[in-house]
């Protein structure tokens, strides 16, 4: 039967619900937007359940929505097979042999109830954490490895289980792995719920950069890394695939004079990645493109997992509705990097990390608590929520006290362009409404 026409405004639709879910994260647009446009894709995708045992607040219907993104460091896709050799020398992070079952990028989405602001929550992965269950005997270690250690020991439990094909106890054990992963990610963040989980490779988030390239970013100083292959110039630019991928890997400067990157400023680019990625899809009509379109849902059979629960035409519904408000990244805080048992870590104020956690979720965290401005404005003291947008006024720090100097201006660096604000430490929340100049 033949379709009508898509009209200006139903394309519109459909771009918001794309964009929506884009600034949620890449992992959401493949995982969801494009098995919401192929519904049978969705049968063909990996699901697992989890359950958080240790969390009160499990209602069946909330109206808020906690979705937590796994992007995973294995070189391999969800059934374990290797890559191409093209996505290899792309990634610069060597072969199917390489690398573990770590889940690298963590973001925990939150859209409160009544969609008024979203916030991707990045959760810095060497931070050091109590493991849920002890996998493998350890009780601390870094929050990524809870997925490999937990996949690792349920796969030595199921080794000798003639029940089981292979490819059965592969994906028992990372279907393990995820309840871990997921159960310490609630945990460190004060318990909370956890609604669903979107999980993605390597090779999967290297294929959505060629489907997406090019990308516009903007970096404050240029820089170089032999290990990411990253090499950047200052200021706006365009990158395609393999620069897209070594822009969002690069955690150190290899270069004489470059900037002093750490995985923190990695975490950052990675926001950056996503808030541009949204930008680029109001600007044209990437996913009106068949063969774009084609190797996305390649992407979501081969390279995602969904928890069991995860309903994708409720979440278009969620989507549509958050799209209006835009979103923001946070990342947390940490206190230190140091050394534990030869590892480098890093260490955390646990109320700190919960604190922020629980005022995000509460709505009041972008908000200005001693001056009582606007919270949307982002205006009045101790607020970050204008920082770095263009056209944004500091707030009026009123007459100094007599027998006090008056404090200097904050001396902001322009943006190289319309449409861009410099961000200039890994810790300064991404605001929606313009793309970020980062480190």
């Amino acid at each position: 039967m033949l379709t009508p026409p898509r009209t200006p405004r139903s394309r519109r639709r459909r771009l918001m619900t794309t964009l929506a879910v884009t600034l949620a994260s890449v992992l959401l647009l493949t995982g969801v937007g494009i098995a919401i446009a192929y519904h049978a894709v969705t049968s063909n995708i990996v699901r697992s359940d989890f359950t958080l045992p240790q969390v009160d607040d499990l209602e069946t219907d909330p109206g808020e929505q906690n979705i937590l993104i796994m992007g995973m460091d294995s070189r391999v896709d969800q059934n374990g097979q290797p890559l191409p050799e093209e996505i290899y020398d792309a990634l610069h992070a060597g072969t199917a042999d390489d690398g573990g079952y770590n889940a690298n990028v963590l973001m925990l989405l939150h859209i409160p109830e009544d969609r008024s602001q979203t916030v991707g929550i990045s959760i810095p992965r060497d931070d050091y954490v109590e493991l849920a269950g002890a996998p493998l005997g350890i009780t601390h270690s870094k929050i990524k490895e809870a997925y490999g250690l937990a996949m690792q020991e349920r796969m030595s439990e199921l080794v000798n289980d003639a029940s089981m094909s292979d490819a059965e106890r592969y994906q028992a054990a990372r279907s393990a792995g995820r309840q871990a992963q997921i159960e310490t990610v609630s945990h460190f963040l004060g318990d909370v719920r956890i609604d669903h989980f979107v999980e993605m490779t390597m090779g999967g988030f290297a294929y959505i950069s060629q489907a997406v390239a090019p990308i516009t970013v903007c970096l404050n100083q240029a820089t170089e890394d032999v290990y990411s292959g990253a090499n950047f110039v200052a200021g706006v630019q365009e990158l395609d695939a393999a620069q897209a991928m070594s822009f969002v890997r690069q955690r150190r400067d290899t270069g004489f004079d470059g900037p002093y990157l750490t995985d923190l400023d990695r975490s950052r680019r990675q926001q950056a990645f996503l808030a541009s990625v949204a930008h680029e899809l109001t600007q044209r009509s990437t996913l009106t493109n068949p063969k774009t379109v084609s190797a996305l849902v390649d992407v979501t059979q081969n390279h995602v997992a969904l928890d069991t629960d995860f309903n994708v035409l409720e979440f278009l519904r969620i989507a549509v509705e958050a799209s209006k408000s835009g979103a923001r990244f946070v990342t947390l805080p940490i206190v230190d990097f140091e050394f534990v048992d030869g590892a480098s870590v890093n260490t955390v104020d646990l109320d700190e990390v919960q604190g922020v956690v629980a005022a995000i979720f509460a709505g009041t965290y972008f908000a200005a608590p001693d001056a009582g401005g606007d919270p949307d404005s982002g205006e009045g003291a101790g607020s970050q929520a204008g920082a770095g947008e263009p056209g944004a006024e500091l707030p009026d720090a009123g007459e100094p006290d007599a027998g006090e100097p008056a404090e200097a201006p904050v001396d902001r660096p322009e943006p190289p362009a319309p449409g861009f604000a410099v961000v200039e430490t890994w810790d300064e929340p991404i605001l929606a409404g313009s793309l970020p100049c980062v480190n």
